[in-house]
């Protein structure tokens, strides 16, 4: 019986390093694909029949990004250097510029 009771906690302890891995190695992740940091500047402009969305690279690396619209397709994902800019243009109407993310 103690050989068993033995067995049983080393797997739990393997089990519990191994998510404690996967918990570890989520953050990585998700800055990669999230929202893009706080050294990245939005801003939009609206014209009488486009609006642009705009990211400013203002961090000291290159970044993957896209702009991000809501309701229908997001903008291409674009490298960008520090101190560059890129944009996407949609028609007025019902799309809404919700910024930024990497890609």
């Amino acid at each position: 019986m103690n050989i068993t009771l033995r067995k049983s906690v080393a797997a739990l302890v393997i089990a519990g390093a191994a998510s404690a891995g996967l918990v570890a190695a989520a953050p990585a992740q998700a800055s990669t694909q999230g929202k893009v940091p706080s050294c990245v500047s939005l801003w939009q402009k609206k014209g009488t029949v486009y609006k642009t969305g705009y990211a400013y690279n203002g961090c000291g690396r290159y970044m993957n990004m896209k702009i991000v619209w809501a309701h229908g397709s997001d903008g291409a994902c674009q490298s960008v250097a520090p101190k560059g800019t890129i944009w996407s243009r949609v028609p007025r109407g019902v799309r809404t510029f919700d910024g930024a993310k990497y890609c």
